[in-house]
């Protein structure tokens, strides 16, 4: 938005979602001396085009077929633009949102939290973009107190140190994942936090049943009815349930507003992006520290 401000010319910003988009609006609206009528949305429900255009990069990137041309890009690329803005830059590698790389502006910015990909194609946002102009790394953030303290480390237990030294680093993952001494950690943060509504998300469902049935606590899992799952779900938000044990295919059901504490016993090995950004959705440090 202080770069908007500074070049002050008609600007085109590319999303992840509609979601996404409608918090960029709000965001300019809240921060900037901006009437809302001169913020446009092209999404698959409004198509305006106005000083300020928010769209996503699935819109631009539409087609009804393979072979087809994209239906909306024409549209933009006829535009002279002095400014586009590439939210989640991360993604624009991606064989089909490439094409929105080619849209003309004077001046373009990509920004990401999470400059990974599993398919090793970070490099390709800086040919599609340009150099990398600032990056702060992530412990530094997190010291000058942008974003909370993420990490407590575990000791592994003597009997499970050969397994791990020799085994390959899936099995690593998974052993240090599972790790039983997280159980003795976790009672320590329930204790510090007994006035606060917690979720519990872990990766591994034996490993949260045995949270669970150790620590008397409710479990959520993809095998839960839905029926016991929406019940959950209510007394966790009312309050009559103070702590809730997710896996991951439940935590994505959950409005993570309603729990003020999370605890991440294990993760997905797959996808250090999908870690960067579940992270980075808990941890913006609230008002009360």
């Amino acid at each position: 938005m202080a770069t908007m401000d500074k070049i002050n010319t008609e600007t085109l910003i590319l999303t992840t979602n509609i979601t996404a988009l409608r918090q960029w609006k709000s965001e300019i609206i809240d921060k900037m001396n901006i009437k809302e009528e001169d913020i446009g949305e092209y999404s698959g429900e409004i198509k305006e085009i106005k000083p300020i255009t928010i769209t996503t990069y699935q819109i631009l990137t539409y087609r009804k077929s393979s072979v087809s041309e994209f239906a909306h890009m024409k549209l933009f690329n006829d535009k002279k633009w002095g400014f586009i803005i590439y939210d989640e830059v991360h993604t624009l590698p991606a064989p089909i949102f490439r094409a929105v790389a080619d849209i003309q502006a004077t001046r373009r910015l990509g920004l990401t939290a999470t400059l990974v990909r599993e398919d090793k194609k970070e490099d390709d946002v800086f040919t599609l973009i340009g150099p990398k102009k600032y990056d702060v790394p992530w412990k530094v953030l997190e010291k000058q107190g942008w974003i909370a303290t993420a990490e407590i480390r575990v000791a592994m237990p003597e009997n499970l140190k050969m397994e791990y030294a020799v085994g390959e680093s899936a099995k690593k993952f998974r052993i240090a994942s599972e790790n039983y001494s997280k159980i003795d950690v976790l009672k320590d943060l329930i204790n510090m936090h007994k006035n606060d509504s917690i979720l519990i998300i872990g990766q591994y469902v034996k490993q949260l049943n045995i949270i669970a049935k150790e620590l008397n606590l409710p479990l959520i899992t993809g095998k839960t009815k839905n029926v016991d799952r929406e019940e959950l779900y209510h007394k966790f938000k009312n309050g009559e349930v103070k702590i809730l044990v997710v896996s991951k295919v439940a935590n994505y059901a959950i409005d993570l507003p309603d729990a003020n504490v999370a605890v991440q016993v294990s993760g997905t090995f797959g996808s250090r992006q999908e870690e960067a950004q579940r992270l980075g959705r808990i941890l913006r440090p609230k008002r009360w520290g």
